[in-house]
């Protein structure tokens, strides 16, 4: 099993950004024994003391104190997409490893001197999203291996809505480079999709952009009005080395709201659970029948921080973690070309491939957490 071993205790672990999602993590990692949540950073240091008050962290304060901190091993980066690659740079200057947010940097330039610097220095990076590596995802991913569907053949998926502006206090990040809905929500559906079927060859993309202005729809700044700088609506073709296909949609415009993740083989059809959760349903129907059947769903679905409780057991025992930097990369690197040849009207080709992650395996942990090997 890949817990750490006996005797050598939790992995240390601080979060750099007291924001929102912080508090997802915080809940995940404080319920296993493998990570030890010791301190909390934010540039606000009020909102880094009441994040930690909240969540019964010892030390709270900004970036550079949390980062001498001796016992830190782990910094989770959860800063804004224009400061992950500063972060994570300092966090491996510090003889730190790094686990981040989604996108790994803005630009694949910068997330390769990343991963170059920590090879350099013996250090690990990780990467979220992690979603892939709950129960619906992995169940998913076993479905397949078991020739539910026969031959994977290719792959729909489509995620739209009418952008988070309404329900989020801050949005204007998520219109601006590193965001928009191919950089926000992309990374779920293309690291799953790169998990089921592994790297990506190839992409063509048209995309668009609704309306240069939006309005702050709730909280303090409801009724601001910021800049929209990327596209919002986003359609793309992808072909994978492994010969399978899919057609992915990323919008902010539409009113309707719509999840879609679907897997055609040469023997059926797969209904796979949103990409940006941790559970279910997961459904197949095979070639001739008219009803959809239920698949078991089993693993682990505490939320976004699995990651980093991978990457921590990893560091025990020397093995690789799952969500890792080099496929960050990988999908950065999809999406830049995505954003590339919709601008070129062109399919563009990846130059590097990337061997998918291995499932986590039936004893990962599927009940209790033990730090016991």
């Amino acid at each position: 099993m890949n817990h750490a071993p006996l005797g050598a205790g939790p992995v240390g672990v601080a979060v750099i950004g007291a924001g929102v999602i912080s508090a997802q993590y915080l809940r995940t990692l404080r319920g296993f024994p493998d990570a030890r949540v010791v301190a909390v950073a934010d540039l606000d240091e009020e909102r880094a003391a009441a994040v930690a008050r909240t969540h019964g962290i010892p030390v709270a304060g900004g970036p550079a104190m949390v980062l001498a901190l001796p016992e830190v091993e782990i910094v989770v980066n959860l800063t804004v997409p224009a400061a992950h690659a500063q972060v994570a740079a300092a966090a491996l200057r510090a003889g730190k490893h790094v686990y981040g947010e989604k996108p790994i940097t803005l630009a694949p330039g910068e997330a390769e001197k990343l991963l170059a610097e920590a090879s350099e220095r013996g250090l690990r990076v990780g990467n979220a999203p992690d979603t892939f590596l709950g129960a619906g995802l992995q169940s998913a991913l076993r479905a397949v291996a078991a020739g539910h569907i026969g031959a994977p053949v290719a792959a729909t998926t489509v995620t739209q809505g009418p952008g988070p502006e309404s329900w989020h206090p801050d949005p204007a990040f998520f219109y601006q480079p590193g965001a928009g809905p191919l950089f926000d929500l992309g990374p779920y559906y293309l690291t799953s999709l790169v998990a089921l079927f592994g790297g990506v060859a190839q992409v063509a993309a048209v995309a668009a952009r609704a309306r240069a202005e939006r309005v702050v729809g709730s909280g303090p700044k409801a009724g601001q009005v910021f800049p929209v700088d990327v596209p919002t609506h986003v359609a793309s073709l992808i072909g994978f080395a492994s010969g399978v296909r899919a057609a992915s949609t990323f919008s902010f415009d539409s009113a309707l709201r719509r999840i879609r993740f679907e897997i055609t083989g040469t023997d059926g059809t797969l209904a796979v659970p949103d990409p940006n959760t941790f559970d279910g349903p997961l459904r197949v129907l095979p070639h001739g029948s008219d009803e959809w059947r239920e698949l078991p769903v089993r693993g682990r679905t505490d939320g976004r921080g699995l990651g980093v409780v991978d990457m921590a057991r990893a560091l025990r025992t020397g093995t690789a973690h799952r969500a890792s930097g080099a496929l960050a990369l990988h999908v950065l690197q999809a999406m830049t070309a995505i954003t590339d040849s919709a601008a070129r009207s062109e399919f563009l080709p990846l130059a590097t491939q990337l061997v998918p992650p291995e499932p986590l395996p039936d004893d990962w942990d599927p009940e209790e957490p033990t730090l016991g090997g």
